[in-house]
């Protein structure tokens, strides 16, 4: 589990990271308008790609993970979810095809290209790997993949004009990592066959499980598309990068979502919920331990940063980031709460009455504030959203969990934090180069609280014992 906690987590730094190093020079390159239109058209087309998948990445995940012990019942699950995938797939592939050439008419090119998108839902099955556990194998193909895209946008993308060439590296580079995956399933699974009840079996929960990822795409990419149509898309190019920005410390907690949500499940479906109770002690405090630095973090160096960072032109983006900053905190609190006790436990009604809650809150408030405040209002719109879905959900398992104990394990980072806030306020004070200043504050407040929490760090992350069990182990090979 920890293993696999790490591999994921290299990887979604990756994912952020390539992307950090390839947006200064993209939105310099396409401007504020590229990275827009490529924005909202991917927009547009993640719709159909949601619908196409519907709710597998959770559903198709925990019932793998469920049936991962007997190879019989764990092929005749797989095929029966890849056959209702590939065939939902087909079908939002051609609506889109409809939707492109009947409807959009500005941009309609790019739109084209982002159809390679849809054939990637056709082989994605990166839900059946997570629910067997096998992380490496997965991250290990994406990572190549990602790097193969960085290179080529750097190769490729010189001017204004290049948007479709961007589109399609990124959509190509999608298509090519799901492909990847296909030799390695006879590996784990059988050639069985399916009646036509293994596969519509799947359909209702499906959907059910389908419902929160639509709410949830309302305050995550509706308020793409609700800029692009109340406003413009330069705020939608504004608004991308700082979301960008702010993901990239969620994104870190994200992998430990990840990888507990198919331990958890396995664990609950043989009988042992205390333990998973047990590992949510553990975890939600850790989540915090990360979230709540990355998120003041994020906030004093947000606006230097979007400067430095994206170039002359794109300032607004730092207020953004520094609004934003704050869903660091929800999102990484629901997150935990959600992937290791929510969904395992198929407790699928809370999740969905939130999501909902957060969509319709979202959405009336996007339709208030967007037209006043544009990308601003967007970034209103959305924290609140957050925020009602991750106190929903503690506030319905306050009898199952012990929240209290929880928040009060979670105070310690709090006070913490914003010690190391104070340090990082007074270093942007004291140095006037911009470049220097962000430097300076990463690090002082990086070693602050790295000090602040150096017993914590030593007691549970067992940094010492780690390394002493892998200088045996390398002693013992070298011996052999």
């Amino acid at each position: 589990m920890k293993k696999n906690f790490i591999y994921n987590a290299i990887y979604q730094i990756l994912v952020l990271i390539l992307p950090l190093i390839t947006m200064p020079y993209i939105s310099r390159k396409l401007g504020a308008d590229g990275v827009g239109i490529y924005s909202y058209t991917y927009s547009i087309v993640y719709y159909f790609m949601i619908c196409a998948m519907l709710g597998l990445n959770n559903y198709g995940n925990r019932t793998i993970a469920k049936a991962r012990d007997n190879k019989e019942k764990l092929s005749k699950e797989f095929w029966g979810i890849y056959i209702m995938q590939l065939i939902t797939s087909i079908l939002m592939t051609t609506f889109y095809i409809g939707y492109v050439f009947i409807f959009d008419n500005k941009y309609k090119t790019i739109a084209i290209i982002q159809t390679l998108y849809m054939l990637s839902t056709m082989l994605d099955i990166n839900w059946f790997f997570f629910g067997i556990e096998k992380f490496k194998l997965t991250i290990t193909r994406n990572m190549l993949v990602k790097i193969l895209s960085l290179i080529l946008i750097f190769l490729f993308v010189k001017t204004e004009n290049d948007v479709w060439i961007y589109t399609a590296i990124l959509a190509g580079g999608t298509l090519l990592s799901n492909a990847l995956l296909f030799p390695f399933l006879k590996k784990y699974i059988n050639k069985t066959k399916v009646t036509v009840k293994d596969v519509t079996k799947h359909i209702k929960p499906n959907l059910i499980m389908f419902l929160p990822v639509i709410a949830v795409s309302i305050y995550n990419t509706m308020d793409k598309i609700m800029l692009g149509a109340m406003s413009n898309v330069t705020e939608v190019g504004y608004y991308e990068n700082a979301s960008k920005i702010v993901s990239v410390p969620t994104m870190i907690i994200v992998a430990l979502g990840t990888v507990m949500l198919p331990r958890a499940s396995n664990m609950i479906s043989n009988n042992q919920e205390e333990k998973v109770k047990e590992l949510l002690k553990k975890t939600v405090p850790f989540a915090m331990f990360l979230a709540l630095p990355m998120a003041f973090g994020v906030f004093a160096i947000g606006k230097d940063f979007s400067i430095l960072f994206f170039g002359e032109g794109f300032e607004k983006t730092g207020h953004l980031i520094r609004l934003l900053s704050i869903n660091v905190i929800f999102l990484s609190w629901g997150n935990v709460i959600r992937t290791e006790y929510l969904l395992p436990k198929e407790k699928d009604g809370i999740y969905i009455t939130s999501a909902f809650l957060g969509a319709a809150i979202n959405f009336i408030m996007n339709c208030i504030f967007i037209p006043k405040y544009s990308s601003i209002g967007a970034c209103i719109g959305t924290i609140t959203a957050e925020f009602l879905v991750a106190f929903y959900q503690t506030y319905m398992l306050r009898k199952d969990l012990n929240i209290g104990e929880y928040m009060k394990d979670s105070i310690p980072f709090l006070i913490k934090t914003l010690s190391m806030f104070a340090g990082v306020i007074i270093v942007g004070k004291i140095v006037d180069t911009r470049f220097a200043k962000i430097c300076m504050q990463i690090i002082v407040g990086g070693g602050i609280y790295v000090i602040l929490n150096s017993n914590y760090i030593s007691k549970n992350l067992k940094i010492k014992d780690t390394l002493k069990k892998y200088l045996k182990n390398k002693a013992k090979k070298s011996e052999a």
